[in-house]
């Protein structure tokens, strides 16, 4: 159960706050996920989904690797509604189940080399706080500037999602894969 009252639906709120759910659930479909607690903090929320949107949708860094970061940033902290939701569009966006497999197990074998690539960014900068130079310099020169920037913020979202769900406890889909930890 989570720790504070999952918010499902705009008409819950008053004001502010329900005009800032109802143009979330425009953008969204709903307030599903960090939105159904976030919304606790209206402004935050709002702010936090143009920032999603930007990360998620937007920008020109390619969606498949977004969703191979996501993966290990929801593996590397556990979060079970960010891992399941993610498991979903991996599927969508052809991340072979092999690659996911390998992301749960916390192991590199069965990974496609450029997949890989992001795989160890992704990891390095959650475990170590940094990253290897010959690492960064690959990356640099495979996706330049603009787009290693986008990576990095990517991770970070991705990141402090992961601490919002698991701080306030929130239920994943049971219709997605658990994360067994």
């Amino acid at each position: 159960m989570a720790h504070v009252p999952v918010l499902k639906s705009p008409d819950e709120l008053t004001g502010e706050a329900r005009r800032i759910a109802e143009k979330i659930v425009d953008t969204r479909k709903s307030l599903e996920g960090p939105f159904s607690v976030w919304m606790h903090a209206p402004e935050w929320a709002e702010r936090v989904a143009h920032l999603g949107t930007m990360v998620r949708w937007e920008g020109t860094l390619e969606l498949r690797i977004r969703t191979l970061a996501a993966l290990v940033v929801g593996r590397h902290f556990q979060a079970q509604y960010v891992w399941g939701i993610q498991g979903v569009i991996g599927a969508e966006r052809n991340v072979p189940r092999s690659t996911i497999d390998a992301i749960r197990d916390e192991r590199s074998e069965g990974i496609p080399p450029e997949d890989l690539q992001i795989v160890d960014f992704t990891r390095q900068l959650l475990r170590k706080n940094r990253i290897d130079k010959p690492l960064a310099e690959a990356v640099m020169a495979r996706l330049g500037a603009d787009q290693y920037v986008q990576l990095t913020t990517c991770i970070g979202y991705y990141a402090m999602l992961a601490m919002t769900v698991n701080g306030v406890e929130l239920e994943p889909n049971p219709k997605h894969e658990a994360l067994t930890v």
